[in-house]
């Protein structure tokens, strides 16, 4: 956790202005979310991705799923779980206390 934050704030360090690295690649898919969150998401070419939202940036990894793309970080913590299928994505919160059950943080989230 204390490894995920120092590299957040050198990559924060690294950029004008404190400007998130991944909202301003050009690279980086953008998606607007039914509740009118922003999403950032650089998909990378080992199967993994850079997910920002709300000036947080995340790795998640590769996961099975039986429809569309599936990414999260595996561990019995709490983490991100974004998943895709077509244009559109669905961001969840995995909550590690509670035996790893899932609740919608953003839904229906558009690719612009």
């Amino acid at each position: 956790m204390i490894r995920r934050f120092a590299l957040l704030a050198l990559l924060a360090a690294c950029t004008p202005d404190g400007a998130d690295p991944v909202a301003a690649d050009p690279n980086a898919t953008q998606y607007l979310c039914a509740d009118g969150t922003k999403l950032a998401v650089i998909y990378g070419t080992d199967g993994n991705l850079k997910l920002t939202v709300k000036g947080e940036t995340v790795t998640l990894l590769a996961e099975e799923a039986a429809s569309g793309a599936r990414y999260g970080w595996p561990s019995d913590g709490s983490n991100y779980v974004w998943w895709t299928k077509g244009r559109e994505g669905t961001l969840y919160w995995k909550d590690g206390t509670k035996g790893g059950s899932e609740s919608v943080l953003h839904a229906a989230c558009k690719e612009q």
